[in-house]
């Protein structure tokens, strides 16, 4: 069969999105996604997304890393597929959508590539030695560090998401540098890829609640935060350490559309 798909953006994330609203793709099937996500035998992507109906929704969001395996919260894949339904005239410039992790709410510029995609609440922030480790979606660690620019994500990352604490299940990993603007410069491991990746949208938003226990902060906050493949921004309530009305901001765009012949 020959399969239409759309290749997205959001800071770098890239991921293969397919209009699934007919059921016509069976993807129960890790190595036919992973096949997708290949660099250099498919598409290519940090993962794939299948758009699908659900009752009482705008639509669903299945979303699947890289090797093929379902995943937990993407930020940055569901704000690309807020700006997908968008282009497919499923939604104007609101929704409501569901997700692994449950109901989300989005809001996309009518130009179609900024999306605020409104992330779970968060209630606990745990202590890893100096490292925090909260779930906002996906489980993350989130440790300080400086000469990020040099440093050797990829071999420090895998160490800790393989430790004896995390391997099992597996964890993200950000690093994370003080910036001149008062954000900060994340660099992310991502258990699924296993790599490092240009941006990861529950990554960042974790880092943003963390740093604001860190700093003590309390309030409604908003913290600007560079990525590898752009910028993006957190903004949020805290009171007594509880995180609400978190929004996850930034660009999510079209690259290209195409056909693959599968089997």
């Amino acid at each position: 069969m020959k399969l239409h798909f759309y290749k997205y953006q959001g800071a770098g994330n890239d991921f293969i999105l397919v209009d699934n609203r007919q059921n016509i793709v069976n993807h129960h099937n890790p190595a036919f996604v992973a096949g997708l996500c290949d660099r250099r035998f498919g598409v290519g992507g940090d993962g794939a997304m299948f758009l699908e109906n659900e009752p009482g929704y705008d639509f669903k969001m299945v979303y699947y890393n890289a090797d093929g395996q379902p995943s937990s919260m993407c930020g940055n894949g569901g704000r690309c597929i807020v700006a997908f339904a968008k282009y497919l005239n499923v939604i104007d410039t609101e929704t409501n959508f569901l997700a692994v992790d449950g109901p989300h709410y989005a809001k996309i510029s009518e130009s179609g590539d900024w999306v605020s995609l409104q992330m779970i609440d968060v209630d606990d922030i745990n202590r890893d030695a100096e490292a925090y480790v909260l779930n906002t979606g996906s489980p993350h660690y989130v440790t300080l560090t400086t000469g990020l620019k040099d440093k050797d994500v990829y071999h420090e990352g895998h160490a800790i998401r393989n430790n004896a604490t995390y391997a099992e299940k597996g964890i993200n990993v950000n690093f994370v540098e003080p910036a001149d603007n008062g954000g900060y410069f994340v660099r992310t491991f991502e258990r699924g890829v296993e790599d490092e990746t240009y941006a990861c949208g529950t990554g960042v938003t974790a880092v943003a609640l963390a740093m604001a226990k860190h700093n003590g902060q309390t309030g409604t906050i908003s913290t600007p935060i560079k990525v590898l493949g752009g910028d993006l921004n957190i903004r949020f309530t805290n009171e007594d350490n509880r995180f609400t009305n978190i929004f996850l901001e930034g660009p999510a765009v079209k690259v290209f559309e195409g056909d693959l012949v599968i089997d």
